[in-house]
């Protein structure tokens, strides 16, 4: 699952147009954004298997802390409390919260069993869609599209910046996945992990995006009948 987490946050911006694409983007990813860098650390552990999926060669062996559900729900409180302390916007904080969770949900439906429930809990779980690599395609597809038609209405450019922006960002997002369905395996782990906290690059994208469009409110007009 990568771009369908970004059309998550894509669509965070219909419900809440208080908090910038980025941060949406930050919170849609979170538990990727950490990810790389407990990787990295070696306090969670993942090993390259091509054919462990049809989709991805990746076997997530050990994340617990990133990626357990007990943990994405801490890290979920976390962000929403962070937010709401720095911006005082209650209600945009808990949909970054429920965006937090949402990359669980995602993943679930796409891991095969390999997430973990709880910390040192045996229990693992995952839907396995990965081992179809039409029906990944069509799923995250959908998701992505779906977001970004939802922040495409909601917000107008304010510039050509605005415009060139944000198609620039769904063209690359969109290669990035191609290049990973079919692509080479990565060299090693260590790759995998600087490339993953590449990703912030992304978020900061999406900061610059919105910095250029503006939220676009609509009116409703209610109409009364003469009799």
């Amino acid at each position: 699952m990568f771009i369908g987490h970004f059309g998550a946050g894509f669509a965070g911006k219909k419900f809440e147009s208080s908090a910038s694409l980025g941060t949406y983007f930050m919170a849609a990813q979170w538990i990727d954004l950490i990810w790389p860098i407990l990787l990295l650390l070696g306090i969670e552990k993942a090993e390259i298997k091509p054919g462990v999926t049809t989709v991805t060669p990746l076997d997530f062996t050990y994340y617990p802390f990133s990626h357990s559900l007990f943990g994405v729900i801490v890290w979920a409180v976390l962000f929403g409390m962070a937010y709401f302390v720095i911006k005082k916007k209650s209600r945009a904080a808990i949909i970054l919260a429920l965006l937090v969770i949402s990359h669980w949900v995602l993943d679930l439906i796409v891991h095969i069993p390999d997430l973990p429930i709880f910390p040192g809990y045996s229990l693992k779980v995952g839907f396995g869609l990965w081992n179809s690599f039409a029906a990944t395609i069509i799923f995250e597809g959908l998701i992505f599209t779906l977001g970004v038609y939802l922040y495409y209405k909601v917000t107008k450019p304010k510039n050509k910046i605005g415009t060139y922006s944000l198609i620039g960002l769904i063209v690359f997002l969109v290669a990035m996945y191609i290049s990973n369905l079919v692509g080479p395996p990565p060299p090693s782990i260590e790759m995998i992990g600087i490339v993953g906290n590449a990703q912030w690059l992304i978020v900061l994208w999406g900061y610059w995006i919105d910095k250029n469009r503006e939220t676009i409110y609509l009116c409703y007009k209610y109409f009364s009948f003469k009799k």
